[in-house]
C-alpha cells in the first residue's frame, strides 16, 4: 500500500464482482496446480453460484480487489469456504484481516466456532492457521492427497474489546 491509495474496505461481493473475484481465485492457487497434480477446488467453484447462495465478502482499495473471503453458516459453526489474496498483496495482513471478519461473522451469529479445509501441500497454510490458532481435526484422501480440517474455538471477546 502507498501513502496514496485509500485504505482498503472490506463489503459484500455482488454479481459485478464474479469475473474478477474468479480471477484473484486462479491467481492466488494456480501455483498450486503442479503441487497437488491437479486444479486446486477454489479454482472450480463457480462463483456466480457463491456469490448468490453463500456469503462472499471482497476486499478491495481504488477498485482493486486484493482478496476474498466465502462464508457458509453451518449450524454449529461458520464454515469458511475460501480465503483467498491475490498474489500482489500477500503478506500484507490482508488474509488475516479476511479471518478476523470470519470471526466477527461468527461471533455476531452466535457461533463459537470456525472451521476450514486445506491440502496437506499446503505447507505454509497448515503453518499459518496454526498460529492463527486453528486446530487439526481430522484427514481425509482426497484425489491423491489429504484434505486437512480444521476447526477454531472462539474465545469471549475481552470486557476491553
Amino acid at each position: 500500500m502507498t501513502d496514496r491509495e485509500a485504505a482498503p474496505i472490506l463489503r459484500r461481493a455482488v454479481d459485478a464482482d464474479v469475473a474478477p473475484i474468479t480471477a484473484l481465485v486462479a491467481d492466488a492457487y494456480r501455483h498450486y496446480e503442479p503441487l497437488i497434480g491437479r486444479t486446486p477446488m477454489p479454482m472450480l467453484i463457480h462463483y456466480e453460484e457463491a456469490v448468490r447462495e453463500h456469503e462472499v465478502w471482497v476486499l478491495e482499495t481504488d477498485g482493486v480487489l486484493l482478496g476474498i473471503l466465502e462464508l457458509d453458516p453451518r449450524p454449529d459453526h461458520l464454515w469458511i469456504e475460501n480465503v483467498a489474496v491475490a498474489p500482489r498483496w500477500q503478506g500484507h495482513g490482508f488474509g488475516r484481516r479476511l479471518l478476523q471478519h470470519a470471526e466477527a461473522e461468527a461471533r455476531r451469529r452466535g457461533l463459537d466456532e470456525l472451521g476450514l479445509l486445506t491440502n496437506e501441500r499446503y505447507f505454509d497454510n497448515i503453518a499459518m492457521y496454526g498460529r492463527y490458532g486453528y486446530r487439526e481435526t481430522d484427514r481425509v484422501p482426497y484425489r491423491g492427497t489429504d484434505l486437512v480440517y480444521f476447526r477454531k474455538r472462539l474465545e469471549e471477546p475481552d470486557a476491553g474489546d
